[in-house]
């Protein structure tokens, strides 16, 4: 039964097992009160699962049942159904058949019912390997979304296939929560990031982490993120978690139950979409010279400059509104 998983969290408290780390300690809490119940969802690049189930087991409390969202594992599929993690079950996966390391996993505690989604059709290695899987908290139907994506990897096929996945999974009543890292520095402002941003505003999808998730000699970046619909789940917490599994931090996103419902009275941002803006953006689109993507022979080039366009005209044309 799902409500196996509901337990009261009193306190947060971050670990901080290195005194060269003291001052990585994040926390963001919007609207979230102590003793109350809570849903669970822990996110960490692994940087290699295999030596580590243990290890993560130890450094999970045992009074907090999680959802673990797990990137970079880099195993294969049988090595990765072989993994045991006390007390969770491997409940999606993607894990790459050619190239070496990569990857991504969702555990979840045996307490929870759940149903896997395959998006394999819309995976590429590095380009987006992801997983999926639905579950009930309460009231609300959730669907969690582990994400990752190679530095190397193509960018602009990334933006297509995700909206893919996004489209074809997107229902009013189903609450996303994306785990992943995509190797986007969202500490900085980039065109990736924007474009990141605006595909992702077709599902009222927000970044919540705010905080340096990869902590090195010389730089701090946040690669790492959790996003999710602020105005539905508006009662929420996320915190750093610096646990010295990986060069990456993990993040803990917990969200109160007493707002997991959709009310009746929420406003929804949605894009204006009628014959007139159809009109609109028909005429951008023919007025568009597209000079820039015939100046480069890199096809990858010549794509990511036609997306830049196209994304460019399709937002000034379907504007959001509430």
């Amino acid at each position: 039964m799902v409500n196996a998983d509901l337990n009261v969290v009193v306190d947060i408290n971050i670990t901080q097992s290195h005194p060269e780390k003291k001052d990585r300690h994040y926390h963001k809490v919007n609207h979230l009160n102590k003793g109350t119940v809570h849903f669970k969802i822990f996110h960490q690049n692994m940087k290699r699962l295999r030596e580590k189930p243990k290890e993560l087991l130890c450094r999970l409390r045992s009074n907090f049942r999680r959802v673990l969202c797990l990137t970079e594992h880099h195993l294969k599929c049988l090595r990765l159904e072989k993994v045991c993690i006390e007390n969770y079950n491997l409940g999606a996966h993607y894990c790459r058949q050619l190239c070496e390391k990569g990857g991504a996993a969702i555990f979840i505690h045996n307490s929870l019912s759940f149903s896997n989604i395959d998006i394999a059709q819309h995976c590429k290695e590095q380009d987006i390997e992801m997983c999926t899987l639905k579950l009930s908290f309460g009231s609300t139907n959730i669907c969690v979304l582990t994400l990752y994506r190679a530095p190397s990897g193509n960018f602009g096929s990334f933006l297509l296939k995700l909206n893919a996945i996004l489209q074809s999974l997107y229902t009013p009543w189903l609450q996303f929560i994306i785990c992943r890292d995509i190797n986007i520095n969202y500490l900085n402002v980039s065109e990736n990031k924007y474009q990141l941003d605006n595909l992702l505003l077709f599902c009222n999808l927000t970044s919540i982490i705010n905080f340096p998730t990869r902590v090195e000699n010389t730089s701090i970046t946040a690669v790492d993120n959790i996003f999710i619909d602020v105005f539905q789940l508006e009662s929420y917490t996320a915190t750093s978690i610096i646990n010295d599994m990986s060069d990456h931090d993990a993040q803990l996103l917990i969200i109160n139950t007493d707002y997991s419902h959709v009310p009746i009275h929420t406003l929804k941002t949605i894009k204006k979409i009628n014959k007139y803006t159809i009109y609109d953006f028909i005429d951008e689109l023919n007025c568009e010279s597209w000079d820039s993507i015939f100046n480069s022979e890199d096809i990858n080039t010549m794509f990511n400059s036609f997306l830049n366009i196209y994304l460019r005209i399709f937002y000034s044309s379907f504007p959001l509104k509430q």
